[in-house]
């Protein structure tokens, strides 16, 4: 176990230099100059544009620009955006909003999975089971800003059950209703995947040598099969929570969510090399260590699964 845990981290280096130098290369190669951009309709004095560029590195080659900010994160400073904040603060800020959101989101997405796909593995080919296809078609069909936009104007505006926008009142309460939006754009696949896996875990030996002994139905079904049905679900949910930390940009925009995605977007806008670059660093180890830890579930769930 300790000797999978140490090589699973080991993994981490190569990912974390590749992917920060593909998003710096990826910025740098941006077109047009971000000092300009910064100052919008108007023009800054050449000896003004000169002391930007060179505070931020930008008149140097771009292997040089790496090697400015890589360094500067292995001291712990993260770099500073174009308007003068640490960027580190900027995360601080951001993060955790999106982090409640991702975990609500993620939440309500597994427990519809679970509970829906479940009922409709065991009432296979029944009305249940067909009317739960069809909702996660439609949920798979219809644009998460549609989906956005019509519980924005039906939850919120004409029923009032919830905050049309989030805005500073960001904490768990005023996250419900993007969480609800998202887990309902997310469930669909993680759904098919628990009746898929129930399905074929109902038809194995083993249940029915349970039934066979005398187990009964309420524990054959929740301990046992449940339980190893949970493997896919559990691995597409924490892909999805990787993919929310990164920042659902579309749903925290309609419902102005100050987390990372409106962050992130700006940042790309105004090609702020050391803002993109450092929130995608922290996402990557982020993102590992999340895999990581649903590896090791893998063996509580499933005692067939063991890491030598």
């Amino acid at each position: 176990m300790l000797g999978y845990i140490l090589r699973r981290l080991l993994q981490v280096i190569p990912v974390f230099f590749g992917a920060t130098l593909l998003i710096y290369f990826l910025v740098f190669a941006m077109p047009g100059d971000p000092i300009l951009a910064l100052f919008g309709d108007r023009t800054p004095s050449e000896a003004l544009i000169e002391r930007l560029r060179e505070q931020y590195h930008l008149n140097e080659p771009f292997l040089v620009q790496y090697w400015y900010y890589i360094s500067g994160v292995f001291r712990g400073d993260l770099g500073v955006t174009f308007s003068g904040r640490p960027v580190a603060e900027v995360l601080a800020q951001t993060l955790p909003v999106t982090g409640r959101l991702a975990v609500m989101a993620i939440g309500i997405e597994f427990a519809l999975a679970i509970v829906i796909g479940s009922i409709a593995a065991l009432r296979k080919g029944k009305i249940f089971d067909n009317v739960s296809l069809l909702v996660a078609l439609v949920a798979l069909a219809i644009p998460i800003f549609v989906v956005c936009f019509l519980a924005q104007y039906f939850l919120a505006i004409q029923w009032g059950w919830f905050s049309p926008t989030v805005g500073a009142d960001n904490d768990w309460g005023g996250l419900w209703l993007p969480a609800i939006v998202l887990g309902f754009s997310l469930f669909a696949v993680s759904m098919r995947l628990m009746r898929s896996s129930m399905i074929d875990t109902l038809n194995q030996e083993w249940v029915r040598t349970a039934y066979g002994k005398g187990l009964p139905r309420r524990r054959v079904i929740p301990v046992h099969v449940m339980r190893n049905s949970l493997i896919p679900v559990i691995t597409n949910s924490a892909t999805n929570f990787g993919v929310l930390l990164v920042g659902a940009t579309v749903t925290e925009g309609i419902f102005n969510v100050p987390g990372v995605g409106n962050t992130l977007f700006q940042a790309v806008i105004r090609s702020e090399g050391p803002t993109v670059v450092s929130f995608v660093t922290v996402f990557v180890i982020l993102y590992v260590l999340v895999n990581l830890v649903i590896d090791l579930l893998y063996g509580l769930l499933d005692p067939r699964i063991r890491y030598a």
